[in-house]
């Protein structure tokens, strides 16, 4: 019999925290064992119940989010998801740098919260093998210093021509922090083009963008339609829109546009893989944690026409959904993230 993932629900809200419970024990196999008005009751539910997994409002008296966040993964780091109203999107950043795995945003009708959160927590719940925190959680770094941005004064000319080499990443669950630890690596004088598909509602990949641009040596730019794509640079595909690419005489554009109907995350991963198929042979596709398995039939398409594929190894992998689809592939490259991220950074 699998033991049950035990749960402990953070919020300063009695009905909060009561919609959450009823949701929580819709899922199979998930238990609340515990219910915390703020982050010192929090904390001290926590050593002594030893939850599995939290989920945690920001806003909270006496002790808020963050600061629970950052003593929680100080003294027992356990997997954290946000519910929060995020009225300040950069929270919701700040809340993953801290250690949080993910976010549900409560805005709209309490059955979209439930649908979300019941997603959500059921990936987590079945894609890994144990409820526990991933070896990755537990060596990342739970505190995201203010970076200098070195100067790009030895960086070449952006010109708008073909990038010679496009790296596609493709992540979700997890990956905004991986995200952030790739671009920091990035040296001025990286000449690839980096297109990113992360899973994320729309207003959020805006404040994504502008996050990463200020960590990263290279422009970084929000994705739109008919952007031209030189080497050297950064892009975050928008949520809520399809994101591809096309060649243009000597040039690569993107192509934003709605969804379609058939898409179950956005911005979906297959839709950018699949474009760049016309120049597999200077691609390489990239893929890190995630629920699901969007990206494997886009790597899948990449690779014979014979692109690369670089996928995280389940060691690292906080949700080994997509990277577990995508290493069925017989991809070129399986890595643990920190390797990968460095073998990304030294083309």
């Amino acid at each position: 019999m699998t033991k049950p993932l035990r749960v402990m629900v953070v919020d300063d809200s009695v009905v909060n925290r009561q919609t959450i419970a009823d949701v929580l024990r819709e899922i199979e196999g998930v238990e609340v064992i515990a219910r915390a008005v703020d982050g010192q009751e929090a904390l001290r539910m926590a050593a002594l119940l030893e939850p599995d997994f939290i989920t945690l409002d920001l806003e909270m008296p006496r002790m808020d989010g963050f600061t629970f966040l950052r003593l929680l993964m100080a003294s027992r780091p356990t997997p954290v998801l946000v519910v929060s109203s995020f009225s300040n999107v950069e929270n919701m950043f700040k809340a993953l740098e801290l250690g949080a795995v993910d976010f549900v945003p409560r805005v709209g009708d309490g059955a979209l919260l439930r649908k979300t959160l019941i997603e959500k927590l059921d990936a987590l719940r079945h894609t890994n093998k144990t409820p526990v925190v991933s070896p990755s959680f537990l060596t990342r770094k739970t505190s995201s210093p203010v970076l200098a941005v070195r100067a790009p004064t030895t960086a070449p000319t952006r010109s708008e021509g073909l990038p010679k080499r496009l790296i596609l990443v493709g992540c979700s669950t997890g990956g905004p922090q991986a995200i952030v630890d790739l671009i920091q690596r990035l040296p001025a004088t990286f000449a690839p083009a980096i297109l990113i598909a992360q899973h994320m509602p729309e207003r959020f990949t805006t404040s994504f963008a502008d996050r990463l641009s200020r960590r990263c040596a290279l422009p970084v730019t929000e994705a739109f339609d008919a952007a031209l794509v030189a080497p050297g640079t950064v892009w975050v595909c928008p949520g809520n829109r399809q994101s591809t690419i096309e060649v243009v005489g000597e040039k690569l554009r993107f192509r934003v546009g709605p969804l379609d109907p058939a898409d179950r995350h956005a911005p979906p991963i297959d839709r950018l893989f699949l474009s760049a198929v016309a120049l597999a042979t200077r691609t390489t596709a990239v893929i890190m944690t995630g629920m699901g398995e969007d990206g494997a039939l886009g790597a899948k398409e990449l690779l014979k026409a014979g692109g690369e594929l670089w996928v995280e190894s389940a060691e690292t992998a906080i949700v080994d959904g997509m990277p577990a689809a995508a290493r069925k592939l017989g991809p070129s490259v399986v890595l643990p993230l920190s390797s990968l991220l460095a073998r990304i950074a030294s083309l």
